[in-house]
């Protein structure tokens, strides 16, 4: 059975939408040319003054269907069972991190914004390090990766966010879904669309 283990230095950030039902424009979703995006991470809190770059790479985007499979895998079995549900899932694209070798991305939806942009969602299962396996560490538990870009038609507006490392769960009191992540969360700048137009 699954066990929420907390860490000293989790942070919880409360998602108002993120795997809920969301009305998503069905050509958004078809057979795209695939879209390339770069972004320097900066870190917060006691990550603050660290950075590295981080590259998106997207050949696909995930179908009503597969958004409905991880509905009801969190529902059944919570964080674990969307880290089950998400093993099961081809990927769509790859996240490259400086100094990694990076992570397939198996989930990833986009929808429009206002001021003609749009937003990126991805989820994927996080890779767990021989280190962590070895010793049983508590960040094993939080076994997902979450990215999110604001894509902005005007130069210098765009912006995103990356969790390596965390966890979905239902706040008991506001039955909000919220993510616990394991560190802080990674601000994302000069956020470039690298793909061919």
């Amino acid at each position: 059975m699954f066990k929420k283990m907390r860490s000293p230095v989790s942070a919880v950030m409360t998602v108002s939408v993120f795997l809920v039902l969301i009305v998503f424009l069905g050509s958004a979703q078809e057979k795209m040319q695939s879209e390339e995006y770069q972004a320097q991470a900066m870190g917060q809190g006691n990550q603050l003054g660290q950075t590295f770059n981080v590259t998106v790479h997207l050949e696909e985007y995930s179908s009503p269907e597969e958004r409905q499979v991880l509905v009801e895998a969190f529902d059944k079995a919570g964080s674990q069972g969307l880290y089950n549900a998400l093993n099961k899932m081809h990927a769509k694209g790859h996240i490259a991190i400086t100094g990694t070798l990076g992570y397939d991305v198996i989930f990833a939806r986009v929808f429009p914004t206002t001021a003609e942009g749009t937003k990126i969602r991805i989820l994927t299962n996080r890779p767990i390090t021989f280190g962590e396996a070895w010793t049983d560490s508590n960040s094993m538990n939080y076994n997902l990766s979450a990215l999110e870009l604001n894509i902005s038609p005007e130069k210098g507006k765009s912006s995103g966010v990356l969790l390596p490392a965390c966890q979905f769960k239902i706040n008991k009191e506001t039955k909000e879904l919220e993510i616990d992540n394991y560190q802080n969360p990674w601000k994302l700048v000069d956020v470039l669309d690298r793909s061919k137009k």
